[in-house]
Parts: structure tokens; sequence; C-alpha cells
């Protein structure tokens, strides 16, 4: 039982672990909570689905429920600060699957397994980000969750999110520009990327762009600003305008 499903990057979910005794006592040999996120993986040139478990606590040693009885044990887990975002301004983004798992190592039992829900709300700095497109006149598209790593960020996870956006009519000839955040307890990586090929990051053309944000004085750039003059530069150098 989670005690507040929302939460932030660099935060705390906390709650509680119930094991309610059956008609007999229980030898239970471990129990651990974790966060679990769905992320799409390639592999023999097929996309698929897969749960990867990033982060894992264990909760104490062996213990035995008697039949009938509760054991309750507490829980606090830290959420990475690269943990993607599930929810932009209240909304559910689709598709975005992060959950805290409950394991529960039973003697002479298959493992016990529970999933809760949580919601990752965007850190100030990664809003106002998100913000800056808005203002410009992007509108959101779709995000995902992708195994594999961002070349030259500062990315520990195992996977990296994207954010889409389609591109208002002024930018014309670009489609939609995607976003990634790679975040630590100080700055984070911003990566955009326009007109991108599946599975490739082209680092170094101009349509690629990587800078760091504090997450402490971001609010002393006009992000909008910053990211317009981006986008005109390479449009003029590709005629996009």
């Amino acid at each position: 039982m989670l005690t507040e499903e929302n939460v932030v990057p660099g935060g705390i979910v906390q709650g509680e672990v119930r094991v309610q005794g059956g008609s007999v006592a229980q030898r239970i040999e471990g129990l651990s909570v974790g966060l679990q996120a769905r992320v799409e993986a390639e592999g023999n040139d097929q996309e698929y689905k897969q749960d990867i478990e990033f982060v894992k606590v264990r909760l104490g040693g062996e213990f035995e429920v008697q039949a009938g009885a509760v054991h309750v044990v507490p829980f606090g887990l830290e959420i990475p600060w690269e943990t993607p975002v599930t929810a932009i301004a209240g909304q559910q983004l689709r598709g975005m699957h992060i959950g805290v798992k409950t394991e529960l190592e039973i003697a002479r039992a298959v493992d016990s397994g529970d999933l809760d829900p949580i919601n990752v709300h965007p850190l100030p700095a990664q809003q106002a980000i998100l913000d800056a497109f808005i203002q410009l006149g992007f509108r959101f598209k779709s995000a995902d969750m992708e195994r594999g790593h961002i070349r030259g960020s500062r990315q520990r996870l195992p996977f990296y999110q994207e954010i889409e956006f389609f591109a208002p009519q002024q930018y014309r000839g670009l489609n939609q520009v995607e976003v990634s955040f790679v975040a630590d307890d100080r700055e984070m990586d911003v990566v955009l990327e326009m007109d991108k090929k599946p599975g490739l990051f082209t680092e170094g053309s101009d349509t690629y762009r990587a800078f760091k944000v504090g997450l402490h004085d971001f609010h002393t750039t006009d992000w909008a600003a910053y990211l317009n003059q981006w986008l005109a530069e390479v449009g003029g150098r590709r005629n996009w305008f």
C-alpha cells in the first residue's frame, strides 16, 4: 500500500507491505520492494516490451506469518533522478508504466509478486523545458521508454525516455522533435533530436542538440527563446523557412 503515489525524480515513494496470513503459519524467506518500468527493447529485428526492475531493496530477513495474522513492513524507496515522467500537467502519458514491485519469497512455494503504479511528475527544470515547447506552439504527440543508452550523457539506468512533439506550422519542413532528460541531483542533460531515424542517435549532426540545465538555476534562461534560436539556425541551413 502506497502512502502517496505521486512522486518526482529524486523523491521518495513511501508505503507499507501488508502480508495477510492464511489458514496455517507460513515461513517467509524474504521480502523486497523495487521500481519496475515497462520499456521498448529490440532483438532479432523485432521490437518487444520488457519489464526492467531498476531499483530493488530487501526489507529485513526471514520471518513467520501466523495463521490469520497481518504482518506489516513499512518502506521508503528513493526515486532515481533519471526516472522517466509518467504524467505531465496532471495528465497521464499513455504507455508509461512505472510501479513499485513487491516480491515475497515463500518457502516451498512460487514467488508471489505485486505491482502498484506510481505517477512520476516532472522536476521544475524539466517542466520549464516542456513549457517552452508548448509556448512555441509544439503539441505533445507521445512518449516512450527505450532500452539503450544516449551516448555522451550522464545516463546510468539501462533505458531512457523520449517525449515527442509535433512541430507548429511556422517550422516548415520539421515534422517533430524528440526530447530526452537525463538528470542527476545537480543538473540534467537535455537531448533534442529532429527527423530521427529509428534506433539511431545522430550525434554531431545539426538536427541533434544536447545541453545542460541546472536544476536550481534553470529560471535564469529564457528557454523558449533558446530553443527558437536553435530551430531557426537549423531551419535556415536546411531551407525550412
